[in-house]
């Protein structure tokens, strides 16, 4: 990581769960005795609440903490007003040739592609590696889970306990999806939403980006989608199927057969 990160909490009575996950991600844990900005030797905490977990940045001016939610905001709003199948993603993926699909997210990161992708009917497998995102997903898919609205979605979408690697070669999806962490230009960083900001600070860039196609092709029954900013290069250097541009980016698709069928 590039930056340092505890697990922390300023509840007293939840002390002893976030020993737990501060163990299993091998993390340091601090009980919060002052505000967040005041906090000087860890640059962001993953906090535990009543409310659930979330990432926080510490010092002063830092935005407010971020949490995985499915159930308000931005991705609510999508839920409903998002375009349903004419949407690029719903696009890339096949949705305009077959419903029902089953997708391996593989860099799922907050879930919020993979939640478009449940709304539109298909079952979702998560994968996301890095520890302390994989604890907020989870939280946040628990929580979604006991909300009315998106219970039934968020139950098409399994978090699963490893990486795209420990997937059984056996094992197959009928789409492989892959957004895999790309460096920022000054530019683009600028425009970025501030909520993100932590995933370039803590994460960086995947820097085994490329073998992850490999992997993907290998278990994708009909297609693998790969999610890029504009300019960026092919992944593993491969050239698409086609491609679907966007306002933002494109997804470059690799087709291994094809989704035309008359069952739906």
């Amino acid at each position: 990581m590039l930056n340092s990160i505890a697990v922390a909490t300023n509840d007293k009575a939840l002390v002893a769960e976030c020993r737990v996950l501060a163990t299993s991600l091998n993390l340091d844990f601090i009980l919060l005795k002052e505000p967040i900005k005041f906090v000087s030797q860890y640059d962001y905490l993953l906090l535990k609440t009543w409310d659930g977990v979330a990432i926080a940045k510490t010092g002063k001016g830092a935005p407010k903490p971020v949490y995985v939610d499915f159930t308000s905001g931005a991705v609510d709003h999508r839920r409903k007003f998002g375009g349903g199948k004419g949407q690029d993603i719903a696009k890339a993926v096949g949705l305009n040739k077959r419903a029902n699909l089953s997708v391996l997210d593989a860099t799922a990161g907050l879930g919020r592609d993979a939640f478009v992708l449940a709304c539109l009917g298909c079952s979702l497998s998560l994968c996301e590696r890095v520890g302390f995102v994989r604890a907020m997903l989870e939280d946040g898919l628990y929580r979604a889970s006991l909300h009315e609205e998106v219970a039934e979605i968020v139950n098409d979408m399994t978090l699963l306990s490893g990486d795209i690697t420990t997937i059984p070669p056996d094992t197959r999806f009928d789409v492989v999806y892959l957004d895999p962490m790309y460096p920022h230009t000054d530019k683009s960083s600028a425009a970025a939403k501030k909520e993100m900001a932590f995933f370039r600070d803590l994460i960086g860039k995947d820097s085994d980006a490329d073998q992850l196609l490999p992997f993907a092709l290998s278990i994708a029954e009909y297609r693998v989608v790969v999610k890029r900013p504009k300019g960026a290069p092919f992944l593993n250097g491969s050239e698409p199927t086609y491609q679907l541009e966007g306002k933002s980016g494109r997804f470059d698709i690799y087709v291994s057969k094809s989704l035309d069928s008359s069952t739906s």
